[in-house]
């Protein structure tokens, strides 16, 4: 049997540390979904890609350090709230999602691509709906560390949360199939189709990511 101890490190509880790692993926979300919507858009005075690589660095910077702070410093498995493995490898998959961010930049920036306007429509939708799934993440999680803290929150409703977030991301999943389609659709050259592909590829990697996370939070609660 595990029993919750909720103090960390001055009375915090390691569910307590991903809301605070989830805290920069969501301050770094809002910054690239900006900059992707105004790229993706045509936008004349979107922010320059080195600027938010250097801002996007030092949120992936700090979130490493939250993130090896709850690991360094997790108490015995038997004092555990939830299963220490499944823990971690949450921490893992929440650290993914701004990594895939990250990716889908790189390949973007390799050189200036032309989209029509069909394709820019459909690039729009992705960058809104891959952010979305990271977005109803966070109801997830917070409704879980209530769950396992004080058991009050109403079971039911919390699951509901995590099906939001496999929802978004069949939405991801869809548009995706779309763009990809369109993609092979267009008279651009293969060097641009190829940058294009990983650029969408890694924005619906970052969705399931997400996906994966909520996966992990239902297993947490699990009986």
């Amino acid at each position: 049997m595990r029993i919750p101890i909720l103090g960390l490190i001055g009375g915090r509880s390691p569910m307590d540390g991903l809301l605070e790692h989830y805290g920069q993926i969501e301050a770094a979300m809002a910054l690239i979904q900006e900059s992707l919507l105004c790229y993706i858009g045509g936008g004349s005075t979107c922010k320059d890609f080195l600027t938010l690589k250097s801002e996007l660095d030092n949120y992936e910077e700090t979130a490493d350090k939250i993130k090896r702070n709850i690991r360094n410093h997790l108490p015995h498995s038997l004092f555990m709230a939830v299963d220490k493995t499944l823990f971690i490898n949450y921490t893992r998959a929440q650290d993914n999602i701004l990594d895939a961010a990250q990716d889908a930049l790189d390949w973007l920036d390799i050189h200036d691509v032309h989209l029509s306007d069909a394709l820019r429509g459909s690039g729009l939708a992705m960058v809104e709906a891959a952010a979305r799934t990271v977005e109803v993440l966070k109801p997830a999680l917070e409704d879980t560390v209530k769950l396992v803290h004080t058991d009050i929150m109403d079971r039911q409703s919390v699951k509901e949360k995590y099906r939001a977030v496999r929802m978004q991301h069949k939405v991801v999943r869809r548009i995706k199939s779309q763009i990809f389609a369109e993609l092979f659709k267009e008279e651009n050259d293969f060097k641009s189709v190829f940058q294009l592909l990983h650029f969408f590829e890694h924005m619906h990697e970052m969705s399931h990511n997400a996906e994966n996370c909520a996966d992990m939070l239902r297993a947490m609660i699990a009986r």
